[in-house]
């Protein structure tokens, strides 16, 4: 279910860059106990990965908020999981499609600019035309509820962390 049976995943295996710039910050399994299947975990983690990214598109937000998109564009392995795609509907309030070329994640992205660069298209809103929607998933309203409370607990876990972080990070 939707907060992976009350198991939430703060996905800092590398520190934080955006929007924190906490390069002390770890991963953390929250709420982990004996009841916890393999798959709480790795839902736990999907959701985790979509909060860090909600988290930097609510920074982008607060800076500027006539940004309206109409759509999330997923791209790379996750694009591939119906599942995922949900969790981010979801999380966003927002459908997510896939487009072609979307698998490939950020490669056929780069292949596009080089295209410009190389003169196939003379600009970028010409090479992202040949783009094709090939899924859309729409968010489930009672599940957007669910999820923005789940969401504000995520958030509140690594305030209350940080300072432990730092004190991690000094241990030798």
């Amino acid at each position: 279910p939707i907060g992976a049976n009350r198991l939430l995943y703060l996905p800092y295996l590398m520190g934080e860059r955006s929007p924190l710039l906490d390069s002390d910050a770890r991963g953390v399994f929250f709420g982990l106990s004996a009841i916890h299947t393999r798959g709480d975990l790795v839902r736990a983690v999907m959701e985790g990965v979509t909060f860090s990214l909600r988290d930097v598109w609510e920074k982008i937000r607060a800076m500027d908020e006539t940004i309206r998109p109409e759509k999330v564009i997923l791209s790379g392995g996750g694009a591939l999981s119906p599942l995922w795609r949900q969790i981010v509907a979801d999380v966003f309030h927002m459908p997510v499609v896939t487009v072609s070329g979307s698998g490939e994640g950020g490669a056929y992205g780069a292949a596009l600019v080089a295209g410009v660069g190389l003169g196939i298209w003379k600009d970028l809103i010409e090479a992202t035309s040949v783009l094709r929607e090939e899924t859309r998933t729409e968010p489930i309203p009672e599940n957007e509820e669910v999820y923005d409370r789940v969401y504000a607990l995520y958030d509140k876990i690594y305030l209350a962390l940080q300072d432990s972080f730092k004190d991690l990070s000094q241990l030798r």
